[in-house]
């Protein structure tokens, strides 16, 4: 098993050079950033001594846990996407972390982010999940969100409804692509609470079949510049909300002029019919 360590920092060439005139204490506590990719490493060990970092770089590894990271209170971006994760733990202490990529991994529940307020970007795309999973999140962890997070990326993942998102009001960039979701209606009241939101991509879900997709969404973020990769036309927003207005106005005048309806001889029947039959019944 392969363990990321001081020890292997030391024997890195890559990481060699840059000790010229340090002893190892002090190379490892002047360490900002730190390049383990694609090394199989498998665990990650006591790496205190580098308490300066601030950006880790772990992704393609075969990591199952993550742990050992609560002494990086400077970390502001974590690189964990293609390992073995199953379960999201030990971040509690990076209150700095704005950046954490967790893609490619085994995550089922999003959760243990309660105590990341300054967390601005969520990568989640790609879980390897089985046909029956679906990713969820923790209602404790999406309300810690809710005041800063601005790009979530859940892209491929199996979910088919997400209306627990809607607290996420500082949403500027959402990919959900290659999901479930089918409810233009639910859609289009989560996308009410993200007035921030500039990008979001759905292609290859079932919800953009719907009749008007494109038009009811462009209506719903009226600040939205690219949905499904394509830009919106100002011009074309414009119209579309001008329509949607003017169709609402004609609704309401119908409404005025119809007036109250006036029940017909058979409806009145039918209610006397009904005011018999209730009173003999008690």
């Amino acid at each position: 098993m392969v363990y990321l360590t001081t020890d292997l920092i030391a024997k890195s060439k890559k990481h060699f050079k840059k000790k010229k005139g340090l002893s190892l204490s002090e190379y490892l506590q002047s360490l900002t950033h730190l390049y383990f990719s694609s090394r199989n490493i498998q665990d990650i060990g006591d790496l205190s001594l580098c308490r300066n970092l601030t950006v880790l770089y772990l992704y393609d590894n075969q990591i199952s846990h993550i742990h050992n990271l609560s002494f990086a209170s400077n970390l502001t971006h974590l690189y964990l996407q293609n390992n073995n994760i199953v379960h999201i733990d030990d971040l509690s202490n990076l209150h700095k972390l704005s950046k954490l990529y967790l893609g490619g991994n085994r995550i089922a529940v999003v959760e243990g982010l309660e105590r990341l307020c300054e967390l601005t970007e969520l990568h989640l795309e790609n879980q390897r999940l089985t046909q029956e999973e679906k990713l969820l999140f923790d209602p404790k962890t999406l309300l810690t969100l809710a005041g800063s997070l601005c790009v979530l990326k859940i892209d491929n993942n199996n979910i088919d409804e997400i209306p627990d998102l809607a607290v996420l009001k500082e949403l500027q960039y959402f990919s959900a692509a290659g999901n479930k979701l089918h409810n233009i209606e639910e859609l289009e009241d989560v996308l009410s609470h993200w007035p921030q939101l500039l990008q979001m991509d759905l292609n290859g879900n079932p919800v953009c079949k719907t009749t008007k997709y494109r038009d009811r969404l462009i209506v719903v973020c009226e600040r939205l510049e690219t949905l499904d990769g394509k830009e919106i036309n100002e011009l074309t927003r414009q119209f579309l909300i001008k329509w949607k207005e003017s169709k609402q106005t004609r609704q309401n005048r119908h409404k005025m002029l119809a007036g109250p309806s006036i029940p017909t001889s058979k409806s009145l029947l039918l209610d006397s019919y009904e005011c018999i039959i209730f009173t003999l019944h008690y």
